[in-house]
């Protein structure tokens, strides 16, 4: 069913192409807002995203998932939008981040954990976020990310390591 409509969109279908962006638009939002750690950026890039994803669905590797390819696209959009922000200065002081639940079914409880995440340098974070959040395989992180899968196992343990210690939690669980 994908394929088709992967097809249909190279062919010029405008309404398979909205079918493509709806089916992935909320989960694209999500990520872009974890990554980028703003509203407006996070539109920014997914809007991009989308941009590129219809320019350039030629491109796509029909014998490889979507989604990953997908992902990449998204990364880098919020990569870029983020390195284009850090070149403009505010002109009224500081500006307010931003701040989403990950998931809508996630209880408050969840706040804790949501900020220990979005406190974590972007080289923990994402590939946490790919794993945990989005359930991509290792293999698929390594790919998107361009990371040797060994890096990418060093980084989720570290992350997790970090995790661990902004939640407070034991090294190797409990010491009673």
């Amino acid at each position: 069913m994908k394929q088709e409509i992967i097809s249909r969109v190279i062919q010029g279908d405008r309404d398979a192409f909205r079918s493509l962006y709806d089916e992935y638009f909320d989960y694209a939002m999500r990520t872009a807002m974890l990554v980028t750690k703003h509203g407006e950026r996070a539109k920014d890039a997914v809007q991009e995203t989308f941009l590129r994803v219809y320019r350039n669905i030629w491109q796509y590797d029909s014998s490889k998932p979507f989604k990953p390819w997908l992902y990449c696209i998204l990364l880098r959009e919020c990569y870029r939008v983020m390195e284009r922000e850090k070149k403009v200065v505010p002109l009224a002081g500081e500006l307010e981040l931003e701040r989403i639940g990950v998931e809508p079914e996630l209880p408050d409880t969840s706040l804790d954990v949501y900020d220990a995440l979005q406190s974590l340098p972007d080289m923990y974070r994402i590939p946490l976020i790919l794993k945990y959040l989005h359930d991509y395989s290792e293999k698929e992180i390594a790919d998107t990310l361009e990371l040797n899968v060994n890096t990418l196992k060093s980084r989720l343990l570290k992350g997790r390591e970090k995790m661990r210690d902004r939640l407070g939690g034991e090294p190797h669980g409990s010491k009673a």
